[in-house]
């Protein structure tokens, strides 16, 4: 593997992935697609060091910060990770945007398990041929 083939896979794990959500039930496509930028990539990159700079701004004089508020500062570094969403409420497309993302993501534990599990998972950003 050449440097090239790193940077490449970079910019192309900028472009994101897409994840259609299963049902935890059923195991069938539940209507829910997100595409997300993988673990290599520049935006997930940006989304962990905004986090850390979220959470050392909520830590107390101790340097505490509160499970609430780290918790908080995940979700909101996943949620940062997804480039689109496909979702509907009441028959209609829910817009795309930061804060519909994390609504999503609190709506239910098992959505947010898959997209962190994929987002994290290497192998899901594998380039053409591996």
């Amino acid at each position: 593997m050449q440097l090239d083939d790193i940077l490449h896979n970079v910019a192309d794990q900028d472009r994101g992935r897409e994840l259609e959500i299963v049902d935890p039930w059923t195991g069938k496509p539940a209507g829910i697609r997100f595409r997300i930028a993988g673990p290599d990539s520049t935006v997930q990159h940006r989304a962990r060091i905004q986090m850390m700079d979220e959470l050392a701004e909520a830590a107390d004089q101790d340097g505490k910060v509160t499970a609430e508020t780290r918790e908080r500062a995940r979700v909101n570094c996943l949620a940062k990770c997804v480039l689109l969403m496909e979702i509907e409420e009441e028959g209609k497309p829910v817009a795309m945007s930061h804060k519909n993302v994390l609504r999503v993501l609190m709506a239910a534990a098992w959505i947010q398990a898959q997209v962190d599990a994929f987002a994290g998972d290497r192998r899901n950003f594998a380039p053409e041929g591996h």
